[in-house]
This record gives structure tokens, C-alpha cells and sequence, in this order.
């Protein structure tokens, strides 16, 4: 048997396990089946947290669908609650420093990356302003923050078919390693409207890294000046940065139930 919690950041779930002392092989198919919301557990994201020679513990994450991913912002933030005060975290995308807050938590999610081949994009084009687009959107910007986003600045959130075009925009061959798609209304120059179609999980509560992201497109277009206040349905995220500096990601994140379960029960 092994112990894990339920835990969320502003809606985005996660079954978070601890295999320090006691590990767990993971693989595509145990995660799958752990995250299945009807014969699993069910969650967004599976976090596995593990030991680090680097740092205070490691993550690894895993998406419903159970492909491993090297970021997620919305996690992140729990890990300080997960183990009880400030860590250095060893991710896939780096280290992240994570701080206790007396809401959640606030996190230094490292330099964007803005290079066509960063993202990675199947060739080289601006990513400012990219020349390309899906239908009635405008052109949208990407960013990587440990993983690839690309960002569509539209004037009515409302209008936009957003699982529709999320899901399409996804698995456009443009982008190698699929894509996390953002939908974002600029309300003024301080806050922004958000929806995230989250590659290898669908439309979400909350995405931290695609929070981070839009923010960083939007004072990087010049729409918007830093700190940003990032709306989602799950409500409402900080991010600050400035060019040529690491983002900072400040919200919530709450533990909701602890369990046992038998990991070995959830091989298909």
C-alpha cells in the first residue's frame, strides 16, 4: 500500500504521491489508470515526488492521458504545502523555488524561452507574432516555461470555440511535441481573462504555466505591464516578469484528503 493526497490549485487536481522512502515505478499506463475519474482515483496531473541530489525533493508529472511532462505550475505551487515548508524543486524544466504564503504558495518559475526550435516549432518562424493562425483567431505568440505554449490574444473569450479549437490546435503538426493552447482576453493593462486547452488533459480549471505564459506574451507585445492578475475559471493567479528576468507565480493551493492505495492495482 502507499500513501497519497488530493490536492488542488484553483480547481487543476492532483494525486500527488511521495516515494522518498518508498518508490514506485511509473509508467504511462499506472498513471493513466490512476488519473480515470470513474476506475481510478482521478486527477489532472499525477505528481510523484522522489528524492533529489540537487535539490530539496524531485517532481515528475504525469497528465491524465499519461504522458510525462516537465512542468506544471498549478503543482508546483502545492509542493511546499505537500511537504511542509519553502523546497527547491527538481523538475524536468529545472530547478524551481518554491516558497509557503498564507494562501498557497509563490514560485520562481525560471526564464521563458521565446526561440522557434525552444518551443519547439516544426520550423523557424517569429514567435512574437506568428505568421500563421486557426480560423477566425489572430495570430498568436508561444513561449516555452518549461512547456510549449502558444497564446491567442482575442477580443470576445466568449466567442471562441475553445475545446473545439483547443483539441484541433493541439495537434497541429507545427508543433512536434503537441502544444498547450491559450485563449486570453486582455481586460486592461493589469488583468487578463484566460482559457487553457491543456495538452494531454483537455480544458482545465486552472494551468499555471499557461497563466505564466499569457503574461509573458502580453508584456512582451507590450498589452500588458507586470504584476498581471491571470483570471481562469478557477480563479485568479499573479504573475510578474520582466525581460531578460525569471517569472514569479503566486496563487493558491490547498490539500484536500489523504488515502491509501495499492499501486500495483492500477496496472492494466
Amino acid at each position: 500500500m502507499g500513501i497519497f493526497r488530493k490536492m488542488h490549485g484553483l480547481g487543476n487536481d492532483f494525486v500527488v504521491i511521495d516515494t522518498r522512502e518508498s518508490p514506485v515505478e511509473m509508467t504511462e499506463a499506472r498513471a493513466r489508470a490512476i488519473a480515470d475519474r470513474h476506475t481510478g482515483i482521478g486527477c489532472d496531473q499525477l505528481i510523484v515526488i522522489g528524492p533529489s541530489d540537487r535539490a530539496d525533493v524531485s517532481m515528475r508529472i504525469f497528465n491524465a492521458d499519461g504522458s510525462e511532462v516537465a512542468a506544471c505550475g498549478n503543482a508546483t505551487r502545492c509542493i511546499p504545502l505537500f511537504v511542509g515548508r519553502d523546497v527547491l524543486i527538481e523538475t524536468q524544466a529545472g530547478l524551481l523555488d518554491a516558497s509557503l504564503t498564507d494562501t498557497g504558495a509563490s514560485v520562481d518559475m525560471g526564464a521563458p524561452r521565446f526561440d522557434w526550435a525552444a518551443i519547439p516549432l516544426a520550423y523557424a518562424m517569429d514567435t512574437l507574432a506568428m505568421p500563421a493562425s486557426w480560423e477566425d483567431l489572430p495570430p498568436p505568440s508561444c513561449v516555452n516555461v518549461g512547456n510549449p505554449h502558444v497564446i491567442f490574444f482575442v477580443d470576445d473569450l466568449d466567442a471562441v470555440d475553445t475545446a473545439r479549437l483547443g483539441a484541433l490546435i493541439e495537434q497541429d503538426p507545427l508543433f512536434p511535441e503537441r502544444v498547450n493552447v491559450n485563449f486570453a482576453q486582455l481586460l486592461d493593462p493589469r488583468n487578463i481573462r484566460l482559457i487553457v486547452w491543456e495538452r494531454g488533459a483537455g480544458l482545465t480549471r486552472a494551468c499555471g504555466t499557461g497563466a505564466c505564459a499569457t503574461a509573458v506574451a502580453a508584456i512582451r507585445r507590450g498589452l500588458a505591464t507586470g504584476p498581471v492578475t491571470v483570471t481562469l475559471p478557477g480563479g485568479d493567479l499573479v504573475i510578474d516578469w520582466a525581460p531578460g528576468g525569471t517569472i514569479r507565480m503566486t496563487g493558491p493551493a490547498t490539500s484536500v484528503f489523504a488515502g491509501e492505495a495499492d499501486w500495483e492495482s492500477f496496472d492494466v
